[in-house]
């Protein structure tokens, strides 16, 4: 990340020029056993992505292995018969097979991918992406061969619901009211915490000689086989359940409630169905997007418990939650999330969790205008990559990205993205991750951060308003007299909607106030702490601003450049129609040079630097002072 490094060609160029045995030996049982998981895998479009890096990395091993033995061979020495013997042994199992890309395809999707997802029809799809990616590396019909089970790869459930880890196990059985911890338990609590874990470790076994027969041994699976497996997980989740809908205050003897609750809640219990990768300590790599939906929405058809998030009322903030409870110690993840993880007050105990649990922490953060991340989607949104630790963590953010689609900027978004350390800037204004990458950017922060803020200059009712557009373009648009809407066929005029206000406690002061809330400085800052959608009233009573500590002569200067900026806007005001309404709209880009003058005024006071103003004053300048630069939303 910090040097730019395409990792995954790194690690190819590695294995390909690697001098040693035993560095690619090492290489090789690593990709073997690293677990990938989509905790909400929907049609699997994360885990085709994942097959797709992990194939070369395969494909490099085994040639590399090829060409160890072919040195061998040509060696005038008799090497020992056991030498590279595991080589030998691993390229006979790809000759097994239809061609070595069968082999390697093959070997992901049994080894490395796991799934789960509540919809037991996107859960069909998901599998059948992969066996179809398997099956296209067949030439001729009577290469095929039975289709690998996947079945206990590729799960339906609720990743929000059941056991994750032993310790809630125990929780469960041996203090469901959820008091203080016991010290000591019981023999009947400890024989069935033992009986649960004896259980799991037999299910375990099971599946892993179930895996093993599909690759390492070549052999079909029996149905024997699944059902034995599949009886034993079956008696085991029973059980689990029960524990778990005594916390949910099930009566199990209304068998009717009971068979509800399982049907509505679907429980998935991580510490059984992945019982190996749990006690390993837990998945190495968590990859996904997760449903961005109100947890109220669901909560009628099932409820969680245990979250430290539950206040932040989404699914995703409990699906990232979940996964860093699923994530190994030594693991990475990496999920896309909407933007207002970094910047909305409500989602602070979800910063709680990742700051407090995290060692590296990358945040990128991407506009929907004018170009979207996703076509048909209209989110703005954050890509979080998390490495874990108990460590005091650092945070590192790039700017908030802007691209034109129409142009065909979106290729080169992610091969140029930047990220920067913000350092003690992280967490520091009221516990909000800024989306700012560049040092410039987290510098003019900083010293923004310094003084007071708007709060302590306005009043609650005053002579002296200014109005904002709730719902702004790329410019913040802030007045002293409201913007009108008009009735298209005659009739009283009314202000526009979606207007707010506050109050200056003088003329001069409402002037400074209308010129400083138009600035840059203001744009950035909005730009950096907010969701980028609206301006809230507590997005303008927070700007940093100690007013008190203006001189004449700069109290003055923005007065002077406050009527300008009025007078400029006046200009430029046309009216577009919507629902019958002429409203008036203001088309800011004429007045950027007045704005300019402003962020000059400005700079003075905060101290901004030569390089720090022109970057204020260049901030988003392409998208501002593009076609749709002056238009709101």
């Amino acid at each position: 990340m910090t040097y730019n490094l395409d990792i995954r060609q790194f690690a190819q160029d590695v294995i390909q020029q690697c001098e040693g045995p035993e560095l690619l030996r090492a290489f090789y049982r690593a990709i073997e056993q690293v677990t990938v998981l989509d905790p909400t895998a929907g049609s699997g479009a994360f885990l085709f992505a994942a097959l797709n890096i992990l194939e070369p990395l395969y494909d490099a091993c085994l040639e590399r292995m090829q060409g160890f033995l072919d040195d061998m061979a040509r060696a005038e020495d008799a090497p020992h018969p056991q030498k590279l013997r595991d080589f030998r042994e691993t390229l006979e199992r790809v000759g097994q097979h239809p061609n070595r890309h069968y082999f390697i395809f093959k070997s992901i999707i049994v080894n490395n991918l796991f799934g789960v997802d509540i919809m037991e029809e996107a859960v069909e799809i998901c599998k059948l992406r992969l066996f179809l990616k398997l099956v296209a590396q067949i030439e001729r019909a009577e290469q095929i061969e039975p289709l690998p089970d996947i079945d206990f790869n590729i799960r339906a459930g609720n990743t929000l619901v059941g056991f994750a880890t032993y310790e809630e196990v125990q929780q469960a059985i041996t203090n469901p009211e959820g008091n203080a911890p016991k010290l000591l338990l019981t023999e009947q609590e400890a024989a069935s915490l033992a009986a649960i874990q004896a259980q799991a470790q037999d299910v375990d076994r099971l599946f892993q000689a179930f895996r093993q027969q599909q690759t390492t041994l070549g052999g079909a699976v029996t149905p024997e086989d699944k059902h034995e497996l599949r009886r034993r997980l079956d008696a085991l989740n029973d059980e689990l359940n029960h524990y778990l809908a005594a916390e949910y205050g099930v009566e199990m003897k209304k068998r009717g409630a009971y068979a509800q609750w399982l049907a509505t809640h679907q429980p998935f219990h991580w510490f059984v169905e992945f019982y190996g990768i749990m006690q390993r300590g837990g998945f190495d790599v968590i990859i996904g997007n997760p449903p961005y939906v109100e947890y109220s929405k669901v909560r009628k058809e099932y409820t969680v418990k245990g979250y430290t998030t539950e206040s932040c009322n989404n699914l995703f903030a409990l699906t990232t939650e979940r996964s860093i409870a699923l994530l190994s110690k030594q693991g990475r993840c990496g999920l896309i999330i909407p933007v207002s993880f970094s910047s909305s007050g409500a989602l602070n105990p979800l910063r709680d969790v990742v700051a407090e649990s995290s060692h590296m922490l990358w945040l990128s953060h991407f506009s929907n205008r004018p170009g979207k991340l996703f076509e048909g989607a209209q989110n703005r949104l954050t890509i979080m990559l998390y490495h874990p630790s108990i460590a005091e963590g650092r945070v590192f953010s790039t700017p908030y990205y802007r691209w034109d689609a129409r142009g065909g900027e979106r290729d080169s978004v992610f091969p140029t993205i930047e990220y920067t350390s913000l350092g003690s800037l992280s967490r520091k204004f009221h516990g909000l991750f800024p989306k700012t990458g560049t040092q410039e950017g987290v510098s003019i922060q900083q010293k923004l951060s310094n003084s007071r803020t708007v709060r302590h200059t306005i009043t609650k009712a005053s002579a002296h308003p200014v109005y904002w557009v709730r719902v702004p373009g790329y410019f913040c648009q802030f007045f002293l007299r409201p913007p009108k809407a008009r009735p298209e066929k005659g009739g009283p005029e009314r202000d526009r909607g979606e207007l707010k206000t506050i109050f200056a406690r003088d003329s001069r002061q409402q002037r400074a106030l209308h010129a400083i809330l138009n600035s840059s400085t203001y744009y950035q800052f909005y730009c950096i702490y907010t969701d980028g959608r609206h301006i809230n009233p507590s997005d303008v009573y927070d700007f940093p601003l100690q007013m008190e500590k203006f001189d004449d002569q700069l109290l003055d200067e923005l007065c002077s450049l406050s009527v300008k900026l009025e007078e400029c806007a006046m200009t430029n005001t046309s009216q577009w129609r919507k629902s019958g309404l002429l409203i008036d709209s203001v088309d800011f880009k004429p007045c950027k040079p007045i704005i300019d003058e402003i962020d000059r005024a400005l700079a003075q006071h905060y101290g901004f630097t030569a390089e720090e103003l022109d970057f204020i004053i260049n901030y988003d300048i392409k998208y501002r002072m593009g076609r749709d630069g002056g238009a709101g939303e």
